[in-house]
């Protein structure tokens, strides 16, 4: 059994979302309905609606940064209850079985993660998995997330994608108090790496092209702001960083970044999805340092990092529009004109 509920869509790659009914599974005994509140917009969310990746298949109903209370609960779930506030992020199922599973780490599932849109819908079959442009979701009671009540509700939507996808590395590499870190790239990730790593206790530096973003990136809770164009201050900072979060999205230089790091320091790269441009071994081999990647994180990881937002009063900076204004966001978010990330209300669906 289903039921039609109003979304937000596209059909085709080169079609605007406009309003459209989608199919949610009924609630089954691991299930967990949401009524969503808020849904926060991601890059990943404008690949996917135009393609640009070849693997949409259509409609696409997108995202997967999703805020709500819950409405109803199956029988086999006790940890939640009807009214708590909840979180749906990037997955909605995984194998279970696999090591990576096993380990916590859905997002590395060895047998393919379901995405919560654009995915085989293990439910309906013969439909992809719809996100969260759209005014309530059923979920797998694993892949539900506790939101602490005391911080901003809509402001924590972007938390469930750009947050996770900077604290999982920070957590990983063990950035701790006194670590000198850069952040490359201020936008949707790299305002929250900034936080983050100031909120561990490390020296943040911003990294970047554009001298007008040196307040901004203070605001935030950077120490430094280093202009990667600059080169006589790139060379004050050669070999001086224990960890750089890469967040460029797009295919880049990777020898200047590589310059900064200390001997056995690592750079990760979480933001460029495509080929990066050819960089020099030598600058590697010569300090034993290592470029590594980063995919968001699994539902243990991103609970604790919603919960040490929630002790540390820590969310995303946000600009909140309605669901017919989506388009306009999506041009606006293409031309890095937001600080820093679009929120839906999606009471503006609903009514």
């Amino acid at each position: 059994m289903s039921e039609t509920i109003k979304a937000f869509g596209t059909e085709a790659a080169k079609d605007d979302l406009k309003a459209i009914d989608i199919k949610r599974r009924d609630v089954g005994e691991d299930d967990i309905k949401i009524d969503i509140t808020y849904c926060g917009v991601c890059h990943s969310d404008i690949h996917t609606a135009r393609n640009e990746w070849g693997n949409s298949v259509y409609p696409v109903v997108p995202g997967h940064e999703i805020i709500g209370r819950v409405v109803e609960t199956g029988k086999n779930v006790s940890k939640f209850k009807k009214g708590d506030l909840v979180g749906v992020g990037c997955l909605v199922d995984s194998c279970q079985t696999c090591d990576s599973c096993m380990d916590n780490l859905e997002q590395y599932c060895e047998n393919g993660w379901t995405g919560t849109y654009n995915s085989q819908d293990k439910h309906l079959k013969g439909q992809q998995t719809y996100g969260g442009y759209s005014t309530s979701v059923v979920v797998d009671k694993k892949f539900v997330l506790t939101i602490p009540e005391n911080i901003d509700e809509k402001a924590v939507a972007p938390l469930l994608c750009a947050g996770i996808t900077t604290w999982s590395p920070l957590r990983h590499w063990n950035v701790k108090k006194g670590d000198k870190v850069g952040v490359v790239g201020l936008g949707g990730l790299g305002h929250m790496g900034v936080k983050f790593a100031n909120a561990l206790g490390a020296h943040v530096v911003m990294i970047t092209t554009s001298p007008d973003k040196a307040k901004d990136a203070k605001e935030l809770g950077a120490h430094e702001v280093l202009i990667s164009k600059n080169q006589d201050d790139m060379k004050k900072h050669a070999s001086s960083f224990d960890f750089i979060l890469n967040t460029i999205p797009v295919g880049h230089e990777m020898d200047p970044y590589i310059a900064l790091l200390k001997r056995d320091a690592t750079m990760v790269v979480v933001g460029a999805v495509e080929p990066l441009k050819p960089f020099h071994g030598g600058a590697m081999i010569m300090g034993r340092k290592r470029i590594a990647g980063s995919l968001i994180g699994g539902i243990k990881e991103t609970q604790e990092m919603l919960d040490f937002c929630g002790k540390h009063n820590i969310v995303s900076d946000i600009e909140v529009i309605d669901m017919k204004d989506i388009n306009k966001a999506y041009e606006r978010v293409i031309n890095s004109d937001v600080k820093y990330r679009f929120v839906i209300d999606m009471a503006s669906l609903k009514n």
